[in-house]
Parts: C-alpha cells; sequence; structure tokens
C-alpha cells in the first residue's frame, strides 16, 4: 500500500513539476492583434509546434513599451515604428522586424456630415472634420493609433485638443471602445482596419475614407534586452520572434481571415 500510494504521490509530483517546467513567455502587444483573434488563431500553432506557452498582455501600444521598459515582458509586438526604433536605441529591446502590416481607415454613419468620402487625403478628412466641428472619438491613449492620429493632426496644421471635450472627445480607450463611443454618438473615428473588420456593433456605421499612403499601419517585433532585464526569457522569446518572422508564422498571419478578409499581411524580410 505504502509503495502504491508513494508511486501515485510520485507520479502526481511529476505531472506538477512537468506542468510548472513548460516554458511560458509574456509578450506586451497592442490590442488590435487581440481583439482582432489573429492570437487565437496563431498562437495554438506555435504552442503546438514548439511546447512553449504565450500569455499576452494586450494593451495601447505606449502601455505595452512602458511595461516593456519595466521588464514585465520577453517580447514587444506593437505598431508604432518611431517609437518602437526609440526602444531599441535606448537599449530596451535587442532588434526591431517588420513583421506585418495593414492599414487604418475613416469610419463614421451613413449620412457622412463631413463628406468624408470626397476627401483627397487623410489630411484632408481631417480638415473637413476640424472646420465642420464634426463630433470625432479619439482613443486619446498613446496607442500606436492615437500616435497615428496625431501624426496627421499636426500634417493637417490643426491641434484638436483645443476642442477637447467639444467636436474632439478623447475616450482615453481602447479601440473597441472608442468604436462603441463614436457609434453612440454619431461620431467619426479613426481605427485600425482589423479591428473594424472584427467589431461587432457598427450599426449602420461604414468605411468612409482609406486607401491613402499615409495610413498604412506597419507592425514591429522586439526582443526585451536581458542585459537590462536578467529574468527576460530571451531564449524561448527569440524562438517566438524566429517562428513569427519565419516562414510558419508568415503564412499563419496570411491565413488568418475573418468573413472572407485577410485582416494582417506578413511583410517580415
Amino acid at each position: 500500500m505504502f509503495k502504491l500510494i508513494s508511486g501515485i504521490l510520485v507520479l502526481f509530483c511529476g505531472i506538477n513539476v512537468m506542468s510548472m517546467a513548460d516554458p511560458v513567455i509574456v509578450v506586451q502587444s497592442t490590442t488590435s492583434t487581440a481583439n482582432s483573434g489573429l492570437y487565437d488563431s496563431i498562437l495554438p500553432q506555435f504552442e503546438k509546434q514548439t511546447g512553449i506557452r504565450v500569455n499576452v498582455v494586450a494593451v495601447g501600444t505606449g502601455q505595452a513599451i512602458k511595461n516593456a521598459i519595466r521588464g514585465d515582458g520577453d517580447v514587444l509586438l506593437v505598431h508604432a515604428k518611431s517609437a518602437e526604433e526609440k526602444f531599441v536605441a535606448d537599449g530596451w529591446g535587442v532588434d526591431r522586424f517588420d513583421l506585418m502590416y495593414n492599414d487604418f481607415i475613416f469610419v463614421g454613419p451613413d449620412n457622412d456630415p463631413a463628406r468624408l468620402s470626397d476627401a483627397t487625403s487623410a489630411v484632408d478628412v481631417l480638415i473637413r472634420i476640424s472646420s465642420g466641428r464634426t463630433l470625432f472619438a479619439s482613443r486619446g491613449d498613446n496607442s500606436g493609433t492615437h500616435k497615428k492620429e496625431r501624426q496627421l493632426w499636426a500634417s493637417a496644421g490643426i491641434n484638436p485638443t483645443t476642442s477637447s471635450g467639444d467636436w474632439y472627445r478623447e475616450t482615453g480607450s481602447g479601440m473597441g471602445a472608442t468604436l462603441n463611443v463614436a457609434v453612440g454618438m454619431n461620431a467619426y473615428a479613426m481605427t485600425d482596419r482589423a479591428t473594424w473588420i472584427s467589431f461587432g456593433n457598427k450599426l449602420g456605421f461604414k468605411v468612409l475614407f482609406d486607401n491613402d499612403q499615409e495610413l498604412f499601419n506597419q507592425y514591429g517585433i522586439i526582443l526585451v534586452n536581458p542585459s537590462r532585464h536578467p529574468h527576460v526569457n530571451a531564449k524561448d522569446g527569440q524562438i517566438f520572434i524566429d517562428w513569427m518572422l519565419g516562414k510558419k508564422g508568415q503564412t499563419a498571419i496570411a491565413n488568418y481571415t475573418l468573413d472572407g478578409q485577410q485582416l494582417f499581411f506578413p511583410n517580415a524580410n
């Protein structure tokens, strides 16, 4: 009996130890990759092929970078190239790689009061919204989408924050929540296309302007520097990066579709 009980105990402990020993990495990520369902599609493939479990922290790009600087992650996957390059230049990341892309779009109500559908550029879109003082919902959260939006406002020579709380509404929230606010207020919004495709509360809203080179949306992937944070799981983090940049990961990204539409387009070298 003792041997049998001991054997059971040894076996039970062995199972627990194996589970605890499974390699795990933390990916600090932008929300669009999570909310679009991309990770739900590709991570099971990676985990099955490598035995490495991936925990994703999905927040705005600005917050993801702050988290990675604190060492609260092994890999950074976001979409604000200049901020990513600064992250590496400052020594917080090892190398930055292009991973995939999609684009930003402007969405709004079907009646389109500012006539965005007639705009000639993304800058023209913002000029039309500002001159008409038409409601616009901004994330206002220093995310990659918000960074791009601010860049476009600057190109238009407009500071919308002087009208904050009037026609310019800053939600301080993620993309899905901001789209809900826009729909609720009958306001325009700028969003990444992947989030829009997966967004379920459109209620008559539609894409009113897209296909401008200024709306190109590049995603990058970076290993958090283990020399700054020795606890970083650099070995398994690099395996994840290599997989994402390699044929299997790039194919998995390309094959992810929703309602017959491809959400992300791989472009790793």
